[in-house]
Order: C-alpha cells, then structure tokens, then sequence
C-alpha cells in the first residue's frame, strides 16, 4: 500500500490532467478483477479523464460507496516523494498529493483486501474527477447507477477522528472594472483608474472571518498595464462562505454593492459575475451516514469528533443533489501547500477505519 501510495504521487495529476493517474488506477483494479467502468463525465466536467466506478459484491444485497478524487492542485516540477521518520513528505517545493492520494490508495488497498473475499456488503469505489476546481466530476456523476444509498468520502485534512457534519455554500465573485487610459504624467485628468475604483471596493468590503460560520475573502485583484499610465482595467476575485446559505448569499450581495458603488464613485464602468461553486451541508447526528462512521472510528479504536468545516469537497456536491455523504478526516496535514505531509501509520488507520465502516454496514443495514 505505501509503494502505491508514492507511485500515485509521483503521477503529476492537476486538475484537467488526471488520464495518466486514471489509467494507473484502472490498471490496478482490472488486474484484480474487479469490476471497473469509466463514465462520460471528463467532456462535461473539463477534467482529463471520466469518474472511475469499481465494485466488489459481497456477501449482503446492501452496499457502502467510498469516495476519493484523482486530481490535485497545480504545482511546478515533478513531485519526488521521500519518507522520513515514518512521514511521507515531497523533497522539494511542490505540493505531495496526498490530496486526495492517500484516499485514493487506501480504497485500491481496500479493494485488494476483499478482491478474493467477499465483504460483508458490497463496495462502490468512486474516484472523482476536478474536484479541486468547483468539485465538477462529482456533479457529473451519475447518482442512479450507484447501488448504494449513503456514502464516505475521505478527503479532510486532519487528525483522524473527525466526521463533517456540515460545510458551507460557497460563493466567488469576479469583478472587471473598466476606466480610461491616459498618460499619468501629462494628462492624468483625463484617465479614470480602474485600480483606484477596485482599490476602494475592496477597502469598503468586510473580509475575514464575519461569524462563527461565515467569511469572505478577496484573493486575486490584477490590473493595469505600466506607471506611467492611469490603468483602464482591472480585476478582482473574491468569494463568500457560508453554513448559512442565506449568510453566505448577503456577504456575497453586499461584495457587489460595494463594487457598483465604487465604480460609479470612480467614473468606471463594472463587469460583475457571481457563481455558486458548491451548495453548502447540514448532516443530523442520527443520519445513517453519520451513525456507522462514528461506530466504524469506535471499533477502530479512534474517538470520533463530530466538527464542521469552512472547505468544501465532492460531499457538497452529493449531498446537494440528495445522495448523503459524510466527509471523514484522512490524517493528512497541509494540504495545498509545500509542507504538505502524512505519516504512514495514517494511511493504515484510514484503512481499518474504512475495514470497519464495512462491517458496520453490515450490521444496521
């Protein structure tokens, strides 16, 4: 499992660029006949391959769907993993994958595991596609050929224990403020500064953290073409989160007040556009989901830690579309990032955790 879980790393797998990681996978599972298909998702959700669905029937008519995504963030250069001290880690300044790899090898260990033995119940292993970009493969997936009725997606960065009852909507704004170009030095009356009208939009917005349960950010602003001229475009992109979806809807509202209001205080013209990227989650205590994870983590020996989060992942996507799905933390820690890092002994703690959902499915379905 952990020679897989280096080998899938050092597959570059950015979203939009998952065939050589899906091919990898499909490979794998084919050569321990398992029932593997590629659906038609990869056209539509922009990504380099389909969703991958594999089964393993097992012993009950009932059935349990796991869930991990192939693609990873960006990042320059190859990804050359080393292990120190029992932690995966990247020997350079990329990113390691282990978002979402290391789910993605604990399900193909998984599916090793009962390739010869029925499970209790039967498997549906979906490995998604663009989930890192607006979680588009998941909302191509085709919920009515799942046999399933609830699912587990492993892709929480952090301590394993946690099980995510709820997660945000989440709303991006892209601005594109217009002015008018003119010499800065001989006719700078003349310009109308699209920097001086984003600048002031984003000066009036309220960012960070607005509650418990709401933020909003602006990440991106870019403009202007040199210093001596008064700039006649620039951009800003910002997004709203929110548990509450009324919250997360407002934030975003007054985002776009804020920037009508600059534009025509600065004499410029404003192209605005707001998209939902994912809707956000609410799961009860006593969902079926939630239940046989908290059991699972219990007979693995693990407290669970019911918890919310300001993230999203292919939960959002499924459950918004009625499938429930609970998200569970995977032990990876700074995802995203240079740093990003899992021990060893995490991946198998994920896999009897995954070991134990199975038969705790068996048990109360």
């Amino acid at each position: 499992m952990l020679d897989r879980f280096v080998r899938l790393c050092e597959i570059a797998s950015p979203t939009g660029s998952e065939r050589a990681v899906a091919d990898d996978v499909l490979r794998e599972i084919r050569e321990l006949g398992i029932e593997v298909v590629e659906d038609g998702a990869a056209g539509p959700a922009r990504a380099g391959s389909g969703n991958l669905i594999a089964r393993v029937p097992g012993a009950r008519d009932a059935w349990a769907m796991f869930c991990a995504h192939l693609d990873t963030v960006p990042h320059d250069g190859p990804v050359e993993v080393v292990l120190d001290q029992g932690v995966f880690r990247s020997r350079g300044d990329t990113i390691l994958g282990a978002d979402n790899k290391a789910a993605v090898t604990v399900l193909v260990e998984l599916a090793a595991r009962y390739a010869m033995a029925n499970p209790a119940v039967g498997l549906e292993l979906v490995f998604t596609v663009a989930e890192e970009d607006g979680l588009r493969g998941a909302k191509e997936l085709d919920l009515g050929s799942l046999r399933s009725s609830f699912g587990f997606i492993l892709d929480h960065a952090s301590p394993v224990g946690e099980v995510v009852t709820a997660a945000p909507t989440y709303e991006r704004l892209a601005a594109e403020f217009e002015g008018t170009e003119a010499h800065s030095g001989i006719r700078p009356e003349d310009g109308r500064s699209a920097i001086e009208a984003a600048a002031a939009a984003v000066a009036r917005m309220e960012l960070g953290r607005l509650d418990e349960e709401t933020t909003a950010n602006v990440g991106v602003i870019e403009g202007g073409t040199a210093s001596n001229v008064v700039p006649g475009r620039c951009r800003i992109q910002g997004e709203a989160r929110s548990l509450d979806d009324g919250r997360a809807s407002r934030t975003i509202g007054a985002m776009v007040d804020v920037c009508t209001w600059a534009a025509s205080e600065h004499e410029c013209d404003v192209d605005l556009e707001v998209t939902e990227m994912f809707r956000g989650y609410r799961l009860s205590s006593k969902a079926q989901s939630v239940t046989i994870a908290r059991a699972a983590l219990e007979r693995s020996g693990v407290e669970p830690r019911e918890t919310s989060t300001g993230g999203g992942s292919d939960a959002n996507a499924l459950n918004a579309r009625g499938f429930e799905t609970v998200l569970l933390a995977n032990g990876t820690e700074a995802n995203h990032t240079p740093e990003e890092s899992v021990a060893a002994e995490r991946l198998a703690q994920m896999l009897r955790v995954c070991e134990a959902i199975v038969e705790e499915t068996a048990a109360r379905c």
